[in-house]
């Protein structure tokens, strides 16, 4: 706590001081333009990632950054979902995975999770990522799929969740309406590097690549 301590200290007389008027113009609201879904993983960091402030981002964050498909059973990232989209008016929802995780792992090999039943229970929702992943190469099902296809999966969670997130009834109307956008990506905790997808993709892209246009508009 040492450090924690400290840290709350330095905020209070350094870092609150110099932007007192954003924390000053938060104070009765928020109106986030972006829906952050990503990892509980203590390496990731959504607003150093993005370069973005309090105020900017709606963050949910879990492990294995699921996104449970739509049900009739209330859950925390179901609400999240639905008010980020509904009350705050989000633009954009990024789902947004990393490599070396911990979930994923996990994932691989559920059988290896008996003694963690809530956890076996929750990266259930990734169940379908890793079947393509064992379709794709053959594995047999009385076999963990291999940490050397670990990236692949951690790729095709992603792409899984970008799924479900669109059987959520409030996002599927705001995407059929043109008024959000869902972006996949995975981020890599070596390189700093991202990779990215649409919700009409099925391959990963480099950031550059995929955000061209944009990244050309933001220069000029």
């Amino acid at each position: 706590m040492d450090k924690i301590i400290k840290g709350v200290l330095n905020f209070r007389q350094n870092v609150y001081p110099e932007h007192k008027d954003l924390f000053g113009s938060l104070a009765d609201g928020q109106s986030p333009d972006v829906l952050f879904a990503t990892c509980s993983d203590s390496r990731i960091d959504p607003n150093l990632l993005t370069g973005t402030e309090p105020g900017d981002l709606f963050i949910c964050r879990n492990a294995g950054n699921i996104i449970p498909p739509h049900s009739n059973e209330t859950g925390g990232m179901t609400a999240s979902i639905e008010y980020a989209v509904a009350v705050l008016g989000v633009r954009h929802i990024i789902i947004c995975g990393h490599t070396d995780c911990g979930a994923i792992k996990g994932a691989l090999d559920l059988n290896a999770l008996n003694g963690l039943p809530h956890v076996k229970e929750w990266l259930g929702h990734c169940r379908s990522a890793m079947e393509i992943v064992r379709e794709r190469y053959d594995i047999p099902h009385d076999q963990p799929v291999g940490a050397e296809h670990l990236n692949e999966a951690i790729e095709e969670n992603v792409l899984q969740q970008v799924q479900h997130i669109r059987t959520h009834p409030v996002v599927a109307a705001k995407l059929a309406t043109g008024k959000v956008e869902v972006h996949g990506w995975v981020y890599n905790i070596k390189t700093g590097a991202i990779r990215c997808c649409s919700h009409n993709d099925t391959v990963f892209k480099s950031f550059d690549d995929h955000y061209a246009e944009l990244i050309e508009q933001s220069v000029d």
